[in-house]
């Protein structure tokens, strides 16, 4: 079976998975600490990276290299940026970038991508679809896009009319530039914490654990779905 990669931005996202994990055992890694076991039939190595890119790269080469993990699968919250998207609103994003990195640094130089843009995994997606026809919430597919900043109106503004993004974060991005150079499958799975019209920190934090529940509810559904798809 696959082992998992499972990589949260920060403890209250993590949280919601650790009593899902059989068999838990704990190590540490660069000043991470890493919980595996068994997560819904598969092995799995899960940790909270801490936010930020760097933070979340960092983990994600450790789930790599160290764990040996055969797919990575990041889980948390977002700010929603798409009109459409309300507050716990989970969100598959079908690729991410960053939107505070110029774009011809990745096309240019390495890894020489063709465009901005990080895919997800097709077979974990595929996944993603089936089991958002099954989850009893909304589940929105789209773009996301990632930066070391909390958005305001304005910058709102300019990052729908460069990326027509469904939500931003801090991490998503750095994680799946990892898993790409690495040749990694990698999947992401937001849930909705604040919008244009329910935003700023407050949101964020009234919301935040029903939020990064949620989450980890669709990251249960998806690999069911992609466990029956292996078998």
């Amino acid at each position: 079976m696959k082992k998992i990669g499972l990589l949260c931005p920060s403890d209250t996202e993590l949280a919601p998975f650790l009593p899902c994990i059989e068999g838990r055992s704990r190590s540490e890694a660069a000043m991470l600490e890493v919980w595996e076991g068994e997560l819904w039939g598969f092995p799995a190595a899960a940790l909270y990276s801490g936010v930020c890119k760097v933070n979340a790269a960092v983990a994600a080469q450790i789930l790599i290299s160290q764990y040996q993990a055969d797919a990575v699968i990041l889980s948390g919250v977002a700010g929603g940026l798409d009109e459409s998207v309300r507050v716990l609103d989970t969100v598959i994003p079908e690729q991410c970038a960053y939107h505070d990195v110029s774009p011809d640094i990745l096309t240019e130089f390495h890894p020489w991508m063709p465009s901005v843009w990080f895919p997800a995994d097709p077979q974990l997606l595929d996944a993603a679809r089936r089991a958002g026809q099954k989850a009893g919430f909304p589940v929105k597919f789209g773009s996301l896009v990632t930066g070391e900043q909390f958005i305001e109106e304005g910058e709102r503004r300019r990052l729908r009319e460069e990326f027509s993004p469904l939500a931003v974060d801090m991490e998503t991005a750095a994680a799946a530039h990892v898993c790409y150079v690495n040749k990694t499958p990698f999947l992401a799975v937001r849930t909705i914490t604040d919008t244009e019209q329910e935003d700023g920190q407050e949101n964020f934090e009234l919301n935040c654990e029903q939020a990064a529940a949620r989450a980890k509810d669709m990251v249960r559904l998806i690999l069911e779905e992609w466990k029956n798809g292996i078998l």
